[in-house]
Parts: C-alpha cells; structure tokens; sequence
C-alpha cells in the first residue's frame, strides 16, 4: 500500500496583490514582454514643491523696504572694479539694482555681524569707535569734489600687534569658499575691492594701517590681515574715481565680447553690450553735471537738483547720446534723431502729440 501525503492545509495568508500596472503571471509563462516598474513611474507627473507663503511674505517685506536701487555717490567699495565702464553706469545710474528679498536679507546678515566684532575687539582691550563723536553716526568719508568715499566700519587703537596705532576697520563675512581663499592668498589678492576700499578710506581719513576682520560664516573661524595705507596706490583710486565723476561719457569697455567673463557677471550687461533702454531720469540727461559739494546742476534749467529732482527728471530730458543704441542723425535745440539698428527713426526730446509724452526709447534688437 502507497503510503498516504499528508493533507496541504490552505494558506491564510491574504492572497498577493499584482500592479496594476503588471502583466498576468501567464503573460510571462508565454513569452509576452515584461512591462517594467520604471516605465510606469517615468510617465507620472513631478509633485510641486511645497508652498511657503510665510517665507515667501518675509523675502516681499524685504524687497518692499528695500532702497530705490539708484547710489547718491560713488562708492568707495566699488573703485576696485577693473571695468571704469561699469563704474561709470553706476554712477550714472544706468541700471537700477533689483535684488531678491533673499539676497537683500543676506546682505542684512553682513550688517548683523558687525556689532559682534566690535564686540569681540573690545573683549580684548581694543578701543573701538564705530560711529564718529562728533556726529554721533558712522563715519563717512568723502572724497574734496564730495562724490567720492563711503562709509567705515569703525576705527580702533589697542591691536596687539600695533598697541599705539589707530586702525581703519573693516568687517566682512564669507563663504567657505571665499574664506579659504581669503586665508590662502590674503585680501589684495583675494579681494581686489575690499583691499581698495581700505586704501580709499585710509587715504581719506589720514590713517596709515587698516584692520581687516573676517568670518566664515560655516565655521565660525575668524581671519585678520594689517593692510598698510599705500600713498600712491590710494593717490590712483582717487584720480580713477575723479576721471569717472567727471567723464560725461561713458569709459571704453572692459570686453567688446559679450560672453566675457566679467562682462556675463556685470549688472549692466543688458544695458552695455544688449541695447536695453534706460530709464528716464537726470543721471542719465546730457543737461546733468556733477558740481563741487557732491551736487548736481542742469544745464538746461540752470538750477541745482536735488536728489528727487535727479530721479524724477523733466519734460527737457535728453539722454547722453552713448547711452542710446543707435547712430546719432541731427540735432535741434531740444531733439536728437538716431537711426537705430533696426533701420528706424528715433527722435529723443520730442513729445508725443498725443499723450504729452516722451517716446520711450527702443530697445536694439537681441
């Protein structure tokens, strides 16, 4: 007698779900092709990042109380850029700085660190001056014509190195990067701008030695660097910065091409190598001088403009010829024409007929 199997008992398990998306078992077994798991999720739609209405009101708080974009003077900060050309836009106020909200609270962060420092200079017996006693506000520093300079971070006296000698100050926070950078090279080599800057203020304020301070912001790490004042170096910061006030014309470019390094970085790329138009305000006019005392003068209505004069403008505005993209034709007393590259006619200085007001400027085609 064949001996007897024992009995299977079923399996309680539940049974096994198959994908929707997957053959029958019996589709293999006859050889149709497999349809793989990635096919299906290739096809599936990317989920949308989560909203973030509260960080995103904090960075439009930013941009809402940030300044008009426009600098009243030329800045000591900026006088290391190689490109005059850019220097001079900026004076001239060709291109409105529009940061982001996060960009301008990054910037805020640098502000923030500075009590810190002055903090941490004056733990160790460092007498440190960051705003001006006679004034009670921070030191400002301007050049004899008064468009020239900026603000310092403080001066100190007391360094270790140098107990007897008064110290431009300056503070300034880094990536890990840059702070590396920074720690491998030392600031004339790493930070062109920020080694002008100390030379400019040193020459302003009749100070020979400035103290550089800086932070990773990563790791904490601190950096220091004596810079001393350099007569002559400083002597041709100044002379640069006088030749761009005084330029009624914009300087030669840095590059011709476009796709230049330090051209694709600039703020006025669009406006120096692309035709955009510019906005309609005195910086911008032919009629507008920089005069002695940091002012401004029309030539045209032959008064002084203040601040909201410059900004506004008026109904005589005629912009400086280079900054209009085209080939200037004729002139009359308060018109130019151009013929812009396009082929077109433009006439700057005269009004529309049916709104009162100007023609906007074209934009030279991309």
């Amino acid at each position: 007698m064949r001996p007897r199997h024992p009995r299977r008992r079923a399996s309680r398990l539940p049974a096994r779900r198959r994908h929707p998306g997957a053959a029958p078992a019996d589709a293999f077994a006859a050889g149709l092709p497999r349809r793989s798991f990635s096919s299906v999720d290739e096809t599936m739609a990317p989920l949308p990042s989560p909203p973030s209405p509260t960080v995103a009101a904090i960075y439009a708080a930013y941009e809402a109380d940030g300044e008009t974009g426009y600098r009243a003077h030329l800045g000591a900060s900026l006088i290391g850029t190689e490109c005059t050309r850019a220097i001079w836009y900026g004076f001239r106020w060709a291109t409105r700085a529009q940061h982001t909200g996060r960009l301008l609270r990054l910037f805020q962060t640098g502000h923030l660190a500075e009590p810190r420092f002055v903090a941490d200079l004056r733990r160790i017996g460092i007498t440190v001056l960051e705003v001006d006693p006679e004034t009670g506000r921070q030191w400002t520093l301007r050049d004899a014509g008064g468009h020239f300079g900026g603000s310092m971070d403080a001066v100190a006296i007391g360094f270790p190195e140098a107990p007897n000698t008064w110290h431009v100050c300056e503070f300034k926070t880094h990536s890990a990067k840059s702070f590396a950078k920074l720690q491998a090279e030392g600031v004339a080599a790493s930070k062109p701008l920020h080694w002008a800057q100390m030379q400019a203020y040193m020459q302003l304020a009749g100070i020979d030695r400035a103290f550089y301070l800086a932070v990773c912001k990563e790791t904490d790490a601190l950096y220091q660097e004596r810079i001393r004042h350099d007569a002559e170096a400083a002597l041709r910061i100044l002379a640069k910065a006088e030749r761009i006030i005084r330029a009624a014309r914009p300087p030669a470019r840095i590059s011709d091409d476009p796709a230049w390094w330090q051209c694709r970085f600039c703020d006025h790329h669009a406006v120096c190598h692309e035709g955009q138009a510019l906005e309609r305000h005195c910086r911008a006019c032919l009629h507008a001088t920089p005069v002695a005392g940091g002012a401004w003068h029309c030539g045209r209505h032959e008064h002084p403009l203040t601040r909201q004069d410059q900004e506004a403008g008026c109904a005589a505005h005629l912009f400086i010829p280079d900054l209009v993209p085209g080939e200037q034709l004729d002139a009359g007393a308060d018109w130019v024409s151009y013929r812009m590259p396009d082929g077109s006619e433009w006439r700057d200085g005269v009004p529309s007929r049916a709104s009162g007001d100007h023609q906007p400027m074209p934009e030279a085609a991309p």
